[in-house]
């Protein structure tokens, strides 16, 4: 039993020792070519190795087999190395054809070691009834007039010889004087073209080589087409033209010069279909070059069909068709272009077909390896491209498509990469891949220097003032690029497709111009207006340096206002008519022609950028004091110390209310109309979720989603600014309206909020936005006090309720608690001195080790402050007394008082009228939306339309700068909390400077 075991046990050791792989290779092997065997072996396709062949042999042609070396015939072969090879005799030292036998050979020996012929003769080994020959015969063929035969390519039969040697020599052979050239013979007596020059010229490399193809080929076809108007060689004569970029000089005579002469020569031939370029029995190369002719081809005549966004077929698709033709000359077949026929990078059907599309900008590239290129391109195909319509009666018809080849050369100038049309000088042939001109001596190797179109585009254009989607001619514009073929396998060569659509944006741009000429004119008297305003708030007269740089920063914000608003307005303009046409009457700008839009946006961007930072510094060094109206109730009794007396004394009145109300205006700062974070969420919902974000792609769905198998269209800069600047605003305004009707009235309103408070703190506030201007909050308890309990509060705030008090306005019987101040210069004077002991020290550092003296000083000004503006407000002095006036609705509307301030101040109601009274609780992002809004232009909340500008801008820089709407949206929130935080920072230590509240204290 446990024998048994024990054998189970060894076998099972020994199998997995079979099965299991080495450790150290595992399934790895090495790789081996067929050319890396060498001609004593062969390439195993079983092993995919190479293996050694047998004695007397050598690898075969195609390398997967052995075969007899020179002077030895097989005796048996059964594929790859087993083959038995065994050597001639001296007297038979020939092997056939086939490898199996050995044959004398009277007219000597290949270089095989196989037999050969003269010119004109046929090998026969065999008799006709199969029977191998001793010794092979080379008979001739008959050449007279009775047969006119000679040896085909393979020297294996008799065939007809080639008409030209017959109509030259009444023979099949081209016999002096006659011409023999590509295998065609040409009589003397015939009038030739001049002799052609067998060259390519690969400019980009410097290269200029005899090519092959050109060598056997060029002579012939010039002659055969000259002499017999043969269609092949004409079409031929033109290719190598092509081959050649089509490039023409009146000293040369290559492949286009020979075309050129023949041209020239047979205008009796006539036209073809009326077309004055379109010689009979030659192929269309060129439109001609007189000067300005290019303009004429592509705006003389416009495209004989309209087309649709939204439509049938015919109407929204670009039916291109070609005709194409081999390096030979012969025709192939008519081609449409989908399927991706002139597109080098592979990709899926649908998203190749989308190219024709019209309206769809298209753009494709990649990078493609030579050797992929040199295996799928072997021989050129060139191609004359149309487009189809239909006409009148139903017929289809063709309209020839230019092609402007940028490496065309004109007298050895590269006249068609230039902008000017009228230098242009148009053809019509092109090809994809040129790997045959390319080849020195051998045309069955690999090419020196292959050309390949690198960058292939396809324009077009709409007419002027269309309404029908009317378009010119499309353009075709090639450029190719030249390949030193070096290492096929490692080299690559970029390649891109692309189709664009443009329209002339003259009368755009006019029209842009003009409004921002318009609009710019009056932001600069706007500007002017504001620093007229704002010298009056100052108390200042004198137009100094401070003043122009004032002018420069109010001009600043209004002209990224204009700037704004001309970009917004041309994004919106652009998103509604381009989408929602049908039949197309505009397209959208090209890249290029987006670059002043963009310049616009930055403009906007920069303008705006200065003038928040100048509103953020206006913000935060504001003058602001809290007028404690609370006196003290009754006495208390307190030692003196030192003295060791008591006395009597007022009882101290809270601070702790003044500490209330600074934390409350420190909490309002920052607060806005709208919620930044939900706003930038909201937008980024709309545009990434929802798909807004495909609206802004250059093509003419106004669909919000896009399949994964469709193709996507690359963006538009104007179309992304458009989307993304309309949602910001629309999503702003419903938030506004929103906070405004419904949120703020039943649910929470912080501003108005904080002047109830003030009130039933008994707490006005003071706020000096310029050395002479500025707001006061009238929070003057009605009740006397305010440092109460809270059963007297409840009963002061019944009594209000029930209108058993006087109303909380400054004024008697008004409600008017919020005023616009314009100051006195006396009254500034005064306020200037006590409020620099007030903030020499820049209040308390730390309350608990600060000396004595500092702290009685501050108190000491703070009290004198205190009872100042108190008796200011109660007009105690008649020297600096004020008067309350209604502002003027143009005083509101420019931002600027008519009344300056001599002898007394002078405090505006900031009422609206009946009707805006009526419709209050609407809000206009700068504007109040009551009396208790007046000093919201020193926060956050009264400037919202400069921030809201801003953020949009900022959002938009980001997205036109990465194409991210999610970058955009988390960079412009990240900058909202940062400005936020600066804000809320910086205006927490000026307002602790300002009015002796200690930062401790501001939480």
């Amino acid at each position: 039993m446990a024998t048994r075991w024990r054998w189970a046990a060894a076998s099972a050791a020994l199998l997995v020792a079979m099965v299991a792989p080495p450790p150290a290779r595992g399934f790895s092997l090495p790789l081996q070519r067929p050319g890396d065997c060498g001609d004593a072996r062969y390439f195993d396709i079983s092993r995919l190795a190479c293996g050694p062949c047998g004695a007397h042999q050598r690898q075969s042609p195609g390398g997967s087999s052995c075969v007899c070396q020179t002077g030895y015939r097989m005796v048996s072969s059964n594929g790859g190395s087993s083959i038995i090879c065994e050597k001639c005799p001296e007297n038979k030292s020939g092997v056939t054809q086939d490898g199996w036998n050995c044959i004398t050979c009277p007219k000597g020996l290949t270089s095989e070691g196989k037999c050969k012929c003269l010119h004109n003769e046929i090998l026969v080994e065999r008799s006709i009834d199969g029977i191998l020959l001793n010794e092979a015969l080379c008979i001739l063929c008959n050449g007279s007039e009775k047969s006119f035969s000679a040896s085909d390519a393979s020297g294996n039969r008799c065939v007809r010889c080639e008409q030209t040697f017959i109509n030259a020599s009444k023979s099949c052979d081209c016999i002096s004087p006659n011409i023999l050239t590509g295998g065609l013979c040409f009589s003397a007596s015939d009038n030739l073209p001049p002799k052609g020059v067998a060259t390519v010229r690969f400019g980009q490399l410097g290269i200029t080589l005899t090519s092959a193809w050109f060598l056997k080929n060029l002579q012939s076809s010039a002659s055969a087409c000259w002499l017999y108007s043969n269609l092949t060689a004409c079409q031929a004569l033109g290719n190598m033209c092509v081959m050649n970029m089509n490039s023409l000089s009146s000293s040369s005579t290559d492949a286009c010069g020979l075309f050129q002469y023949i041209y020239v020569n047979t205008a009796r031939l006539g036209i073809v279909h009326s077309i004055a370029f379109w010689r009979h029995n030659l192929p269309w190369l060129y439109y001609g070059d007189q000067p300005g002719l290019a303009s004429q081809v592509l705006e003389a005549n416009h495209f004989p069909t309209v087309f649709s966004f939204k439509g049938t077929d015919k109407d929204v698709k670009l039916q291109f068709i070609a005709a194409s033709f081999d390096a030979a000359g012969n025709f192939l077949k008519w081609q449409n272009l989908e399927g991706g026929i002139l597109q080098l990078c592979p990709d899926t059907q649908t998203k190749l077909n989308a190219a024709y599309a019209f309206g769809t900008t298209y753009e494709q590239s990649c990078k493609i390896s030579v050797s992929k290129i040199l295996l799928d391109f072997p021989n050129p195909v060139f191609y004359d491209l149309f487009l189809e319509y239909n006409g009148d009666n139903g017929q289809q018809n063709l309209w020839a498509v230019p092609v402007l080849n940028l490496n065309l050369q004109y007298s050895e100038m590269f006249v068609n990469q230039g902008s000017n049309m009228n230098n242009w000088l148009l053809t019509r042939r092109f090809f994809l891949v040129d790997a045959l001109s390319g080849k020195e001596n051998d045309l069955g190797k690999l090419p020196r220097v292959i050309r390949i179109a690198s960058k292939i585009t396809i324009s077009i254009r709409l007419v002027s003032h269309t309404q029908r989607g009317m378009i010119y001619p499309p353009l075709i514009t090639v450029a190719y690029t030249d390949v030193l073929v070096q290492n096929p396998e490692t080299q690559s060569v970029m390649v891109s497709f692309s189709v664009s659509y443009e329209m002339n944006q003259s009368e755009a741009q006019i029209q842009t111009d003009i409004a921002l000429g318009v609009l710019g004119g009056l932001a600069v008297l706007w500007s002017l207006l504001k620093t007229a305003g704002w010298k009056r708030r100052t108390g200042s007269s004198i137009i100094d340096l401070q003043t122009v740089f004032k002018f420069l920063l109010f001009y600043a914000g209004d002209l990224a206002n204009v700037f704004f608003i001309i970009t917004v307005g041309t994004g919106i303009y652009w998103l509604v008519f381009f989408k929602a046409q049908q039949f197309v009457s505009v397209l959208l700008p090209l890249p290029s022609q987006e670059e002043e839009f963009v310049t616009y946006i930055a403009c906007a961007f920069s303008l705006k950028a200065l003038q928040f930072l100048q509103l953020l510094v206006s913000q935060l060094t504001i003058d602001i004091f809290f007028i404690d109206w609370e006196r003290p109730k009754g006495k208390v009794v307190k030692a003196v110390e030192g003295e060791g007396v008591i006395k009597s004394a007022a009882a101290p009145v809270s601070i702790w209310r003044t500490y209330f109300i600074a934390n409350e205006w420190n909490e309002i700062q920052a607060v806005r109309k709208i919620n930044p974070l939900f706003q930038v969420l909201a937008v980024l919902f709309f545009l990434e979720v929802v798909g807004f974000s495909n609206l802004a792609l250059m093509d003419s769905s106004s669909s919000l989603s896009r399949s994964s198998e469709s193709y996507i269209a690359p963006w538009s800069r104007i179309l992304r600014f458009g989307v993304s600047a309309a949602l910001w605003l629309a999503i702003a305004f419903l938030q506004i309206i929103f906070f405004s009707v419904f949120y703020e009235r039943f649910v929470e309103d912080k501003i108005s909020q904080f002047v109830d408070l003030c009130c039933m703190s008994n707490i006005s506030v003071f706020l000096l936005s310029h050395s002479c201007f500025g707001y006061y909050i009238h929070g003057r308890s009605v009740h006397g006090h305010a440092d109460t309990n809270m059963e007297e509060m409840n009963m002061n705030l019944k009594r209000e309720a029930e209108n058993l008090c006087s109303q909380r306005g400054l004024l008697p019987n008004t409600d008017g608690q919020t005023f616009q101040i314009s100051i006195s210069r006396k009254m500034r004077l005064h306020y200037d001195r006590i409020h620099e002991s007030l903030t020499r020290k820049r209040g308390p550092a730390r309350l608990l080790d600060s000396s004595a003296n500092t702290f009685e000083q501050s108190t000491r000004a703070y009290n004198t402050m205190n009872k100042f503006l108190s008796s200011f407000i109660d007009h105690v002095h008649k020297e600096m007394d004020y008067i309350v006036k209604d502002k003027l609705l143009l005083e509101r509307i420019l931002g600027m008082e008519f009344m300056e301030p001599m002898e007394k101040s002078i405090f505006y109601n900031v009422l609206f009228d009946k009707i805006k009274k009526w419709i209050s609780g609407l809000d206009y992002f700068g504007y109040e939306k009551d009396e208790g809004h007046s000093f919201s232009d020193v926060l956050y909340y009264g400037n919202e339309t400069t921030l809201l500008i801003f953020d949009i801008l900022f959002f938009s820089i980001v997205d036109l700068a990465s194409q991210s709407f999610v970058l955009a949206a988390i960079l412009t929130y990240l900058q909202q909390e940062i400005f936020r935080f600066i804000r809320n920072t910086l205006g927490q230590k000026n307002l602790a400077s300002k009015t002796l509240v200690d930062e401790r204290f501001l939480i």
